[in-house]
């Protein structure tokens, strides 16, 4: 009698549980890149993400990441470059870069990359000119925000003119809590592996986990 109880109110939990998934609503598939091109692309070219000590004045030492580039237009026309990076911890925090960092800071990375041409993402926003002797140079940077980095990817926005609008299933777009179009932007994606702990910070080594192009 037990055992035929138990099986009774198994089945009656899968109906209700059946019952509950065909209640949830279900959105269409999240946009994805063009294989592709179809709107224009700069060329942008990166190193990997590196750590720095900084003595701040009034703050003592602070520790700072930071990825220096290289964008270039390679289309045939002038093109706006409107970067925004930002980092998204292995907790889910995202971080703008360039946020309150002082110029001792850029100047340390300037000097410890042999580069007085780096420039923010403030300041290298604007016009580019078609052509490799165009290309401009730029250092995006974070004040590190934990010991334990993890995981982490830094995306990069701006450097292509595809979007596309999130719809549902029924090809109907979905919209924002202001009831605006969701718009998504092609970004670069690079994921970053730090195996260590935040007993030895900045001694263990940085895996590149590589570069995609996502709708973000």
């Amino acid at each position: 009698m037990m055992f035929k109880s138990a099986r009774i109110f198994g089945l009656v939990l899968l109906s209700a549980l059946a019952v509950a998934l065909v209640a949830q609503p279900v959105r269409g598939d999240h946009p994805k890149p063009s294989v592709y091109p179809i709107s224009w692309e700069l060329k942008f070219d990166h190193s990997k993400v590196k750590r720095i000590i900084v003595d701040v004045p009034g703050r003592g030492n602070r520790a700072f990441w930071y990825m220096t580039y290289t964008v270039t237009n390679a289309t045939d026309q002038e093109q706006q470059f409107l970067p925004e990076f930002e980092m998204l911890t292995h907790g889910g925090t995202v971080i703008r870069s360039d946020n309150n960092i002082s110029p001792k800071v850029i100047d340390a990375i300037k000097q410890r990359e042999r580069n007085n041409a780096l420039q923010s993402a403030l300041q290298i926003a604007g016009p580019i000119r078609a052509g490799e002797d165009q290309a401009k140079e730029g250092v995006a940077i974070w004040q590190e925000p934990e010991a334990r980095m993890g995981t982490f990817s830094i995306f990069v926005s701006g450097l292509s003119g595809e979007i596309a609008q999130v719809k549902d299933d029924n090809g109907q777009p979905i919209k924002d809590k202001d009831g605006q179009p969701i718009i998504l932007r092609k970004t670069l994606e690079a994921v970053y592996q730090i195996p260590g702990d935040e007993v030895h910070p900045g001694e263990d080594v940085i895996i590149d986990k590589g570069d995609n192009w996502v709708m973000r």
